[in-house]
This record gives structure tokens, C-alpha cells and sequence, in this order.
């Protein structure tokens, strides 16, 4: 689980593209909406919102102005701690208070608490102790799942579906089941998120789209493009053409660091970042965008 604050105060729109990353997204806002894009949904406008593990990209608009919270978490702990089936939630943004409630308290009422705290430490400290005991009271994700997940991610979506059912002891169609009830994809679909995730990190890090393809298990280059695009909607090429275009004009950090998430697509003015992993310290980074 990580936090990261954001504050936003430009001086026009700004547009983002965020791409599939292999975790949920919980964000509190305490200022205005924003509004999410995404193929075949109607847009929605939220000022807090929930996203499930998605396997196509979002556009993400706002005003300028946005304050807020995001917090990611694994699928199976987001699954421990609202206790929705993931797979209702699978590329979709939804206004949390459509979940079950944290503790009785409403999404929007713990947005709106954050919002009133002077600081950002306050604001993780609150978060704390309520997901904390949240996760203590909620429903419980199975051990398997979590162990499943793990050795995915640790093999950067690469682990052959049987292996992976091996490791855990369960039949194939078990897991599953049981990945679609906890993660909201079944785990072919997972992996080919986790491995795309981990071929953006290495494109970013300089590494040609053939040495990544080979690298992350694609059969060949072009099939690292196709998976690229379906994903994200650009070929490797354009997409990271169109970071380094943006690179003068920073916004905010990617979800997740150095693993290319996110594409600004049109920025003025000044943000400013806060992160905190964990129970870990607080670190400030302000980036300026012109």
C-alpha cells in the first residue's frame, strides 16, 4: 500500500493519460472533479473515485485545480478491504461511496476529514488508522491469492498460468475463479498488465523495443507493439516520444515510479507532490510545469 498527496494549482486544464498498472487505485479528493474518459463508458466526473485493474488506458481532465489523496493498493487487499468482487470493478472508475463503507464513515466524509487536516503527515496518519483497521474488520483475501500475486509480479507477468497454479496447489480453473473474485482479471490477463508495466520501466530506462521484447517475454518486437498499443493506445516508439516532448513541462510523478504510467498532455503552472510508502517518511518533490 503507498500514499501519495497531490496538490494542483495551474494555470489551465490539464490532460493525462493514465495507462494499465498492476494495482487498484483509491482517490480522495477534497477540491473539484475530474473528469475520467475511457472507451466504451460514458465520462464521469468525480471528485473521489475507484479504480479496479484496467487493461486499457484513461484519459483523466480537470480544471487546473485538484487536491487529493491516492492511495494503491494490491487487488487482493482492496478486495480484504471493501469486499467487492474485483471482477464488478475491472476498467471502471466509480465513485467510491458506491462501495462499502470504511468503518461507517463514507468515502466523501474521510475525503472531506483529510481535506480539513493541516498537513499532509496528518492526512497519512488518518489514513493509517483507518484502512488499518479497516483491513482488521473487513473481509479476509485468501492467502493463495496473495501468494499467486506476488510470484507474478515478481516474475513481471511472465510465470506460465499452470506453474503458477502449481505454486499454490490449486487446479488452473481454481485459480482462476479465485484471481477474478480477489485480482478482477483472470491471471493471463494480470500478467500481460505486469508485463507491459515492466517494459514501459525498461523503455524508460533507455533499453531498445527489441532487447525489452526479448527481455519480457514477447514473442518478437512487434508483438511487444501490439501489446503496447492495445494497452495504451500508442505504439512504444510514440508514447515515449511523447514523454520526452513533455519532459520540460513536468506534472505530476508516475503512479508508479519509473515505470512510465502516465502521459501530461497538456500542463501550465505549478504542482507539488508528496509520497509516503507504508508506515515509511514523508518526501516532498516539486516539479514545475510550464
Amino acid at each position: 500500500m503507498s500514499y501519495r498527496g497531490i496538490r494542483l494549482a495551474l494555470a489551465g486544464p490539464r490532460r493525462r493519460l493514465e495507462t494499465p498498472i498492476g494495482a487498484v487505485t483509491l482517490l480522495l479528493g477534497f477540491d473539484a472533479p475530474i473528469r475520467i474518459s475511457r472507451a466504451g463508458r460514458p465520462p464521469a466526473d468525480l471528485v473521489s473515485l475507484y479504480n479496479g485493474l484496467t487493461t486499457t488506458p484513461a484519459l483523466g481532465e480537470h480544471s487546473g485545480r485538484f487536491a487529493g489523496v491516492e492511495v494503491l493498493l494490491a487487488p487482493w487487499a482492496a478486495f480484504a478491504l471493501f469486499g467487492t468482487p474485483q471482477y464488478e470493478l475491472t476498467n471502471r472508475s466509480v465513485d467510491p461511496d458506491e462501495l462499502p463503507h470504511l468503518l461507517g464513515r463514507g468515502v466523501g466524509e474521510l475525503a472531506a476529514a483529510l481535506g480539513s487536516l493541516p498537513g499532509w503527515a496528518e492526512r497519512f496518519g488518518l489514513l493509517d488508522d483507518v484502512l488499518s483497521r479497516r483491513m482488521r474488520a473487513g473481509g479476509v483475501a485468501s492467502e493463495r491469492v496473495a501468494r499467486a500475486w506476488s510470484a507474478l509480479r515478481r516474475s513481471g507477468g511472465a510465470m506460465p498460468v499452470p506453474r503458477l497454479a502449481d505454486e499454490v496447489g490449486w487446479s488452473v480453473r481454481q485459480l482462476e475463479n479465485r484471481f477474478r473474485e480477489q485480482i478482477g482479471l483472470g491471471p493471463k490477463a494480470a500478467g500481460r498488465v505486469l508485463r507491459l508495466q515492466r517494459a514501459r520501466r525498461m523503455l524508460a530506462q533507455g533499453r531498445s523495443q527489441a532487447e525489452t521484447a526479448a527481455l519480457c517475454g514477447f514473442y518478437d518486437q512487434a508483438h511487444l507493439s501490439g501489446e503496447f498499443k492495445a494497452m495504451t493506445g500508442y505504439a512504444p516508439g510514440e508514447f515515449m516520444a511523447a514523454r520526452a516532448a513533455s519532459a520540460a513541462s513536468p506534472a505530476t510523478a508516475d503512479r508508479v515510479s519509473g515505470a512510465a504510467t502516465s502521459l501530461v498532455l497538456g500542463a501550465n503552472g505549478r504542482s507539488a507532490v508528496f509520497s509516503k510508502t507504508g508506515r515509511g517518511g514523508v518526501v516532498q518533490a516539486d516539479r514545475t510545469a510550464v
